[in-house]
């Protein structure tokens, strides 16, 4: 399994739009993206390990600048010095397949499209209008990008991660680009019986508030 810088880039420049944020830049042989939020001022992600990355890791010392890798967190753990906390990997993923096609949601629930240019959102909400699940996409002209696919807890279990990929899905205006997203361990399983592959883990490394 790999993840090269291409790919990467195409992934981080559709999350950016689907979420609003600044463009991916390159920088210390990675991409920085300044993310700018309460819990984050900025991260930098790497397709793989660099002296940028071993650079980056010794010369920051605040709180709330991540750095992420296309690897396991083993890998990221051993590239960096003593203070950095590893999170759990993800997985970087990708699809070449035809996107399924939107099909009824469970009896109980409604599902609706909000389309903003090339970032689309769908939500699934009960008849009460509770919001039940959601998830975002955004397709540029490299990748169609699939982000922040939720379920709310009591709602699981019940296909409507499945049926919010459908309908992100059939947004998607060029046939011809390639899907990616990154997943949780728990999505991955999802992601995986729908026809998506493995590229790469995706790990996560910070440095703990005081």
């Amino acid at each position: 399994m790999a993840a090269d810088s291409e790919l990467l880039l195409a992934w981080l420049t559709g999350r950016s739009l689907a979420r609003g944020l600044p463009q991916p830049a390159a920088e210390f042989g990675g991409f920085r993206i300044d993310t700018k939020g309460e819990k984050e001022v900025c991260r930098w992600v790497f397709a793989s390990i660099t002296e940028g990355l071993k650079e980056l890791g010794r010369s920051i010392r605040e709180p709330r600048y991540l750095l992420k890798l296309c690897g396991t967190a083993y890998e990221l753990a051993d590239a960096l010095p003593p203070g950095w906390r590893i999170t759990d990997s993800r997985w970087f993923m990708r699809s070449d397949g035809i996107a399924q096609t939107p099909g009824a949601v469970p009896t109980g629930y409604r599902l609706k499209h909000y389309l903003d240019g090339p970032v689309v959102r769908v939500e699934i909400t009960t008849e009460g209008g509770d919001l039940a699940a959601s998830g975002h996409a955004a397709e540029t002209a490299y990748a169609f990008v699939y982000d922040r696919i939720e379920t709310i807890p009591q709602h699981r279990r019940r296909g409507l991660a499945r049926a919010v990929m459908a309908a992100l899905g059939s947004c998607r205006q060029s046939s011809s680009v390639q899907q990616l997203l990154v997943a949780t361990a728990e999505g991955e399983k999802l992601y995986s019986s729908l026809g998506w592959r493995k590229l790469s883990p995706y790990s996560t490394a910070y440095l703990p508030e005081n």
